[in-house]
């Protein structure tokens, strides 16, 4: 079997350290810490009037990167060697073949408005970015309807308010690439709009 990764397991639990984020859409030659990879990942958006606090978000893209670093994460859980923990890596290398998946962690003051899994019902629309500025519409928003200590464990940004929304995107959209640079979010409604983006580091 094709070795998928390499210099991993050590690379866990040895304090924090995430790899310079890209875009390439590649699969990265080494995993790095989770919970370091998963802060870079992470990035947050916001959108307020005069009186109150409309609605928060964390969105953790997850990148080649972020996959890397959560099935090394599972491999080393379970204490699984040898072919076994191959058998992990393999899989989230697959997954990085399907649709690009963002995690949104998303808190609204009227808990009313808290229903992007409504689709085209949904008060807010949700659109990745191209670095060309094209807009791509999600395949769908479903919610992670996992136990929140799960999502946590995941996810530190999950507060006790918000609601966890899996995001997927079509796969045969360029979103990533050599020599791109940044890939943008937008969540908006009549109240107004948050944007977020994630950029290339050298």
């Amino acid at each position: 079997m094709m070795r998928v990764l390499v210099m991993v397991a050590l690379l866990v639990g040895c304090g924090p350290k995430a790899p310079p984020r890209e875009l390439t859409g590649r699969w990265p030659q080494m995993a790095y810490d989770y919970d370091a990879t998963t802060k870079s990942w992470t990035v947050y958006g916001e959108l307020g009037d005069v009186y109150q606090e409309i609605i928060s978000v964390y969105a953790v893209f997850k990148s080649p990167q972020w996959r890397a670093a959560r099935g090394n994460r599972d491999a080393y859980f379970r204490g699984l060697e040898g072919e076994a923990r191959e058998q992990i890596m393999v899989q989230a290398r697959a997954e990085t073949m399907g649709p690009y998946e963002v995690e949104l962690l998303v808190t609204t003051w009227e808990r009313r408005e808290n229903d992007l899994d409504k689709g085209d019902r949904s008060v807010w629309k949700v659109r990745l970015i191209d670095e060309a500025g094209n807009e791509i519409k999600p395949l769908e928003i479903v919610k992670d309807k996992r136990p929140a200590f799960t999502i946590r464990s995941d996810y530190p940004s999950f507060g006790d308010f918000a609601t966890a929304y899996i995001v997927r995107f079509p796969r045969d959209k360029a979103l990533l690439g050599d020599g791109v640079k940044r890939l943008r979010m937008r969540i908006s409604s009549v109240r107004g709009f948050l944007a977020m983006e994630w950029t290339a580091e050298q």
